[in-house]
């Protein structure tokens, strides 16, 4: 046979689904004259997506730690507490007590006519000033639930968009939550240039990210000054109290008062009732992740502590405490944020509050 001969004729190929197909070709005759042709078929296989197998390692992780988030979410702040027995218990007491109040003020007033015409007009006015006043308090209760609850949606639509990589929902998602920061100036600028970014990107996951960091991650920042500084006060005043009650009426006060620094840091504002939603969140969320998984680094960290807890047993109590109140404010973070944590690094306690653990650098770097 000639060298031209020998030479691969031209195929054509056909596209089936994820398969190539060739086309059939026929085999020469065997050295024992079958003249027989049968058919040969290749099957070339699809490499795997480099960038997709990226995305698909890095949300792993991602996705464990936002169902947590959204399981505390649901358990507290998107809880219809009104259809369940303990909402029926505690509206009718509600209306039970305001019915008693009400026939009370009812009657005291009827007495300061009976007594003078100017005492009954003193203290009607008083009454009508009262429920006015309580008016405004439900009506700001409600607006600060219900603004919790728009976060918390908002929340969760922006983890479904970011990994469904869905663009349109992205660009709404995004101009919902400019829209929910758009009374505050030090924002302005971040949120001009994430409304530029959402005109010209065309990519949800890498729009959100962008908000993440434009947005979010200034606010992150000052939650995490506010977590180190909870943090230090309790572990420096439990270290010197000299009664435990007193102890555990600090902590309690700080831990209250970190959960709604934070909440009106990322735009919550909580009232009474939002804070108990709040406060549910939050407790739902360290139980479901573990009050004390702080990470193996963490907890050898805590067991080299040991040294210090025998010099002095409050120095122990004082550095458990901090480590304590830190994890409080780092649930408070995760369940307050308007959007999961994506772009920006979810931080742990040695990120907050690395003084505990006699880390300088940390501590020392945003003072520089």
């Amino acid at each position: 046979m000639s060298e031209p001969e020998r030479r691969p004729r031209p195929r054509a190929f056909r596209l089936d689904g994820d398969k190539t197909v060739t086309t059939p070709r026929p085999q020469q005759a065997g050295p024992d004259g079958d003249a027989a042709r049968r058919t040969v078929a290749q099957v070339i296989e699809s490499d795997e997506d480099a960038f997709e197998r990226e995305v698909r390692e890095l949300t792993q992780g991602f996705a464990g730690d936002e169902a947590a988030v959204e399981a505390a979410q649901i358990g507290g702040l998107l809880r219809r507490f009104v259809l369940s027995w303990s909402g029926v218990f505690w509206s009718a007491l509600g209306g039970l007590v305001s019915l008693a109040a009400g026939l009370w003020l009812w009657n005291l007033v009827e007495d300061l006519f009976l007594h003078s015409a100017i005492l009954g007009g003193v203290g009607l006015a008083l009454a009508v000033a009262l429920g006015v006043a309580a008016l405004a308090l439900a009506a700001r209760e409600i607006y600060a639930v219900a603004r919790q609850n728009r976060i918390a949606k908002l929340h969760v639509a922006l983890g479904e968009a970011r990994a469904g990589d869905d663009a349109k929902a992205a660009k709404a998602r995004i101009g919902e939550l400019c829209r929910l920061y758009q009374n505050r100036a030090d924002m302005a600028r971040a949120r001009a240039t994430v409304l530029e970014f959402s005109t010209k990107i065309i990519d949800g996951r890498d729009l959100v990210d962008l908000a993440e960091r434009n947005l979010v991650a200034p606010l992150d920042e000052q939650a995490r000054r506010e977590i180190a500084t909870a943090a230090k006060r309790v572990s420096i005043v439990t270290t010197v109290s000299p009664r435990a009650i007193l102890d555990v009426i600090f902590v309690a006060g700080q831990a209250i008062m970190l959960m709604r620094r934070i909440s009106e840091i990322y735009g919550g504002r909580p009232g009474l009732f939002g804070f108990f939603k709040l406060a549910r969140s939050v407790g739902a969320h360290l139980a479901i992740t573990g009050g004390l998984a702080v990470g193996d680094s963490v907890l050898q960290q805590v067991v080299g502590h040991g040294i210090a807890a025998r010099l002095s047993a409050k120095l122990g109590e004082g550095v458990l405490n901090g480590l304590l109140t830190a994890r409080v404010g780092l649930s408070a973070m995760a369940v307050c944020r308007p959007m999961p944590f994506g772009a920006e690094k979810t931080p742990g306690v040695v990120d907050v509050a690395p003084f505990l653990f006699g880390d300088k650098s940390k501590s020392q770097a945003p003072a520089a």
